[in-house]
C-alpha cells in the first residue's frame, strides 16, 4: 500500500471532477493531438496512451513526463522514439474508441495510462476494467510482439472505501492477466503534494512531471 496525502488527494480529485469533466475529445478530434515524431525509421516506438497526465496539461511539451523519458532515452543512446498520445479528460471508454486510429502507427512498447477520470466520475469498476482490457486486446491483436506497460492509479475514499479498493485493484489484476509490467502508482510522491502540482492542485508541475518520469522509468527501463 502506498502512502499518500489522502486529504490532499481528495481535494485534488474534487477539483479535477469540475475542471476536466468536459474536456473529453472524440476520436476524430484526438487525431490532432498526437505529435509528429521526426527521426530514423529504424527507431522503435514507445507509445504513451493516456489522459491529461500523459498529455502534460499546463506545462510545456518538453516538460511532460513522456518528453522527459525521451530525454533519458537519448542520453543513453537507446534506439527508441516516444509518441505522446495523451488527451486531457480521456476516460477508458474514450480511449477504447480512439485506440484503433492510434494503432495505425507502429508500436513496439505500449504504455497505458487511463482510468483516473473514470474513478473521479464513479464509473463502475467492472466497466473501467472491461474498457482497459479491450484496449489491451486491440494492441495485442495488432502488435502481438509489443511490450506492454500499465500505469496504476488510486482514488480517495470519497465514494466509499470499497470502491477505492476495487478501483486500485484493477491495475495489478490487468497487469498479471496480460503479462504487463506495472507502474504501481503513477502519482507516487506527487499526488496531493501542493508544491509538486500546478495552481489547480491536480495537474503536476514541471517538478512533479520529473518525479512521474522517475516513477515510469524505474519500470520502463527494464522493458527496453
Amino acid at each position: 500500500m502506498y502512502k499518500i496525502n489522502v486529504l490532499g488527494l481528495f481535494f485534488m480529485w474534487l477539483v479535477m471532477a469540475a475542471s476536466c469533466g468536459g474536456k473529453e475529445k472524440t476520436a476524430s478530434e484526438s487525431k490532432k493531438t498526437v505529435p509528429v515524431s521526426i527521426g530514423s525509421s529504424n527507431l522503435k516506438t514507445i507509445l504513451f496512451f493516456g489522459n491529461s497526465l500523459t498529455a502534460g496539461y499546463g506545462v510545456e511539451p518538453s516538460q511532460s513526463f513522456p518528453a522527459l523519458i525521451q530525454d533519458k532515452i537519448d542520453s543513453l543512446q537507446l534506439s527508441y522514439k516516444v509518441i505522446n498520445a495523451g488527451v486531457s479528460g480521456e476516460t477508458s471508454a474514450g480511449g477504447n474508441s480512439r485506440i484503433d486510429w492510434i494503432l495505425k502507427q507502429p508500436v513496439d512498447v505500449f504504455v497505458l495510462e487511463l482510468g483516473a477520470n473514470d474513478g473521479l466520475r464513479g464509473v463502475p469498476v467492472d466497466e473501467t476494467q472491461r474498457n482497459l482490457q479491450s484496449i489491451i486486446d486491440k494492441v495485442k491483436a495488432k502488435y502481438p510482439d509489443a511490450k506492454l506497460v500499465l500505469a496504476g492509479m488510486q482514488v480517495p475514499p470519497n465514494m466509499g472505501q470499497k470502491y477505492a479498493s476495487d478501483f486500485q485493484s484493477i491495475f495489478p489484476v490487468l497487469a498479471k492477466k496480460n503479462g504487463m509490467a506495472l507502474i504501481p502508482f503513477l502519482l507516487e510522491k506527487v499526488g496531493g503534494e501542493a508544491k509538486l502540482n500546478q495552481e489547480d492542485g491536480i495537474h503536476p508541475s514541471p517538478e512533479g512531471h520529473r518525479i512521474l518520469a522517475e516513477n515510469v522509468w524505474s519500470v520502463l527501463e527494464k522493458e527496453l
